[in-house]
């Protein structure tokens, strides 16, 4: 609470002066053809693998300029390698959304057809308007419940909440006390993923490679996704949650 009115100022500050950069081009689909040769597709694993990346900036490609360089396309090679499958991907969602965002203006497309992986990426637009845990849960509970229902064969893998912490963009104590927030935040949705069979959360991520922030020091660049998705999928696949 001291320091409340210094987080706040940094807080309209930061929004003001941050650059706000476009979504991705379209389209927000793509495909990834099998990887060449005559290795087998992992049995029990779909050719084309049907993947839908929902979410909130991250979903929407912010930081490059294509889908196809962003976390869509990133995950659909990192998938298609691991499993030898074609991947078809799809992205939905929006810069900004929160997770109730999610729930009343995109979970009905997102449900729309079905898929066989999907990830989640929210939580970053929560913390930075300080929603409670409370409410945040429930909305993530919604979520997963929903696509559960649509997709009940599915994996589903949330991605883990951004390290503020390392965000060099962000001024103390402003960074420091949104960092303490969303791994509250954090806690409680891994409290929920680990209540549902078939839904995973991929581990806090590394530290940030150079050249991992986009123009704006916030969202990822292209290498940033790649890495971003390498590391989900090589944690998940070396837990042994993924097979």
């Amino acid at each position: 609470m001291p320091v409340a009115p210094v987080i706040y100022a940094q807080g309209k500050k930061l929004r003001r002066e941050t650059p706000r950069l476009p979504d991705a081009a379209l389209p927000w689909t793509g495909h990834v053809p099998a990887p060449a040769g005559s290795v087998p597709a992992t049995p029990g694993v779909p050719s084309p693998l049907r993947l839908l990346v929902f979410g909130d900036s991250t979903a929407a490609g912010v930081g490059t300029d294509t889908q196809d360089a962003a976390l869509p396309g990133n995950l659909a090679r990192e998938l298609s390698a691991r499993w030898n499958v074609a991947v078809d991907w799809r992205a939905v969602g929006e810069n900004g959304a929160t997770a109730r965002d999610l729930i009343e203006r995109f979970l009905d497309d997102a449900t729309s057809e079905p898929f066989d992986f999907v990830f989640l990426s929210v939580g970053a637009n929560d913390a930075l308007g300080l929603r409670s845990r409370g409410s945040f849960g429930g909305d993530i509970r919604r979520i997963i419940a929903r696509l559960l229902e649509i997709h009940p064969e599915a994996t589903i893998m949330m991605s883990s909440l951004p390290a503020f912490f390392r965000f060099e963009l962000l001024p103390h104590p402003l960074k420091w006390n949104l960092y303490l927030h969303s791994q509250s935040l954090e806690a409680e949705a891994r409290g929920i993923v680990a209540q549902n069979d078939g839904v995973i959360m991929s581990p806090p991520p590394p530290p940030y490679s150079e050249g991992f922030f986009a123009s704006d020091l916030f969202h990822p660049s292209e290498q940033g996704y790649r890495d971003w998705a390498r590391f989900a999928i090589d944690d998940t696949f070396t837990k042994g949650q993924l097979e």
